[in-house]
């Protein structure tokens, strides 16, 4: 069972969507116990830093998901959930994130031609095999809906990049704990195959 992390998130629906073309069965839930019987937990995310931290708060779901990481059960942040895994992001200073990993949220700088937010597809490139990016080609396309992008202190982590401007931090992974800042869940059989991947770990 793949529980999905309820705090109001924006992509909820299509991330359950997507586990359940997978043939999984999925559950919608702020329950620790629920959480806890999971056999993989997915933070989906879509807004604003500061304001996702505070719902993670108000929720009870920071203590909930530091337990699910430090228990070994598979965890997945998409989106704003890889920077909310993060201590800080420069769209809400003065906000802790989860501290899972280092490192911060930065504002995509503003470069000619290129629009911010960041909407639409992006090649990915490894700088090491990940284990969500199984039977996936180097440089295959994802989605991408954002406007920061992680700069994380332990490059080691990172498992994918692309480059808009700048080098994004697409994807991380350690243990059992990973993210990716496109959306699987809308890019395609691509998509698929990492969620797919996420479930066979």
């Amino acid at each position: 069972m793949v529980a999905i992390l309820d705090y109001d998130a924006g992509n909820i629906k299509s991330v359950e969507k997507a586990f359940k073309f997978l043939g999984t069965d999925v559950v919608t839930t702020r329950d620790e116990k629920e959480i806890a019987r999971a056999d993989h937990v997915v933070l989906p995310g879509v807004g604003a830093f500061g304001d996702a931290m505070g719902r993670l708060n108000e929720y009870g779901l920071v203590d909930v998901i530091k337990k699910t990481v430090s228990s070994d059960i598979p965890f997945l942040g998409i989106c704003l959930g890889q920077q909310l895994m993060f201590d800080s992001s420069e769209e809400s200073e003065g906000v802790d994130g989860l501290g899972i990993f280092r490192g911060t949220i930065k504002k995509i700088p503003q470069v000619h031609g290129l629009k911010v937010p960041q909407i639409g597809w992006n090649d990915l490139s490894f700088p090491r095999q990940g284990r969500l990016f199984k039977n996936i080609p180097e440089h295959s396309y994802v989605y991408f809906v954002h406007s920061y992008y992680l700069d994380a202190m332990d490059k080691t982590i990172v498992t994918a990049t692309t480059d808009y401007g700048v080098c994004v931090e697409a994807s991380v992974e350690k243990d059992n704990v990973f993210a990716c800042q496109f959306h699987p869940e809308k890019s395609s059989e691509v998509g698929m195959q990492i969620l797919k991947n996420f479930l066979e770990v």
